[in-house]
């Protein structure tokens, strides 16, 4: 298993600005693949430690006061991958969902999907509406994992329902703005992201959260993912902290 590398943890913890936190984080984890390929191991061992890399995440973004939480775990194209390699990835999440149920209902977790779950097996569709519900009342914080999801089929998705909608004479063409359309995507509700985090040096959106992310704070980290310990979760918090973010004004 994985050693996160926390060494001056509590340093940084003492530079974070609870006043400042982003109160939405998304994540890109990246690079499970390849960190087990750079140890000789198959690559369902590197997908197994990054899904601990997810619950330690999980663990400190609750513990320091994020809010939102948003990770991008399968992907719509991601069913491109070897058989044997999503069928592994499907059960590795049908298992995180049966052993961190608890947790997350003691920590007062609500998890949320962004994506579609018909597509996904019914061993995990089951598992999932089981944790979907029985976390749904919790507050602390949302936990948004994106399963199957793609930005830009989303995106389809909220053009067409707003399209319905004027077809049946239920709204005008000229009362279509940026908030009804935010309020036809998965993250309805929320806030958009103030953070986006994405592991193993790549620097791409891949299909994420486009809408969201229109003025979101970008960092790209040069580790792959399992290897993200609470250390490097900190350290891009604090360099967020230190941006100015206008938002096209002055």
């Amino acid at each position: 298993m994985v050693k996160a590398d926390n060494n001056g943890y509590e340093d940084l913890i003492a530079q974070i600005d609870k006043e400042r936190l982003p109160q939405h984080i998304a994540i890109i984890m990246d690079g499970n693949g390849r960190w087990a390929k750079q140890r000789n191991l198959i690559r369902s061992i590197g997908h197994r430690e990054g899904m601990e890399a997810m619950r330690r995440t999980v663990e400190i973004c609750r513990n320091i006061g994020i809010k939102i939480l948003t990770v991008y775990a399968f992907s719509t194209e991601n069913w491109l991958r070897p058989k044997e390699e999503v069928n592994f990835l499907m059960s590795l999440f049908a298992e995180y969902l049966r052993k961190e149920l608890a947790l997350l209902n003691e920590q007062d977790i609500c998890l949320q999907l962004l994506g579609d779950s018909s597509k996904l097996p019914l061993s995990v569709q089951r598992e999932l509406d089981h944790t979907l519900s029985a976390t749904k009342n919790n507050q602390t914080m949302i936990f948004n994992i994106a399963v199957n999801y793609g930005s830009r089929i989303e995106i389809t998705s909220a053009v067409k329902r707003i399209a319905s909608l004027v077809e049946a004479g239920e709204l005008k063409a000229d009362e279509i703005n940026e908030q009804l359309i935010s309020d036809n995507l998965n993250t309805a509700g929320q806030i958009d992201p103030d953070l986006l985090i994405r592991t193993s040096s790549e620097r791409r959106l891949s299909n994420f959260l486009l809408w969201q992310l229109a003025y979101t704070e970008l960092a790209f980290v040069d580790i792959y993912w399992p290897d993200f310990g609470k250390r490097d979760l900190l350290a891009a918090i604090i360099d967020y902290q230190h941006r100015d973010r206008r938002f096209g004004g002055v």
